[in-house]
């Protein structure tokens, strides 16, 4: 699916990254709002997350990783980084 130039489409990881936490997310059967609550991190801010608006620090990829049950290095292969 093409996606709107925003901000982010010179940073196509932030994209990779995003869809693969949305991947994982729904095949873990997690609502979007669930995730965020096991992450804690705000619903709208993993919106972002998910749509490549936000450039992750370390400890909020650890507590998505950690949130989706898989290691910070699986949510990278996946993402392809």
């Amino acid at each position: 699916m093409a996606r709107p130039c925003k901000k982010s489409a010179s940073q196509p990881e932030l994209w990779s990254f995003g869809d693969a936490v949305r991947s994982v997310r729904k095949q873990g059967g997690l609502s979007q709002e669930a995730l965020a609550d096991l992450a804690g991190i705000d619903r709208s801010y993993m919106g972002g997350i998910e749509r490549g608006e936000h450039n992750l620090a370390l400890v909020n990829i650890k507590k998505v990783a950690d949130a989706l049950g898989i290691s910070v290095s699986e949510l990278m292969e996946t993402a392809q980084l």
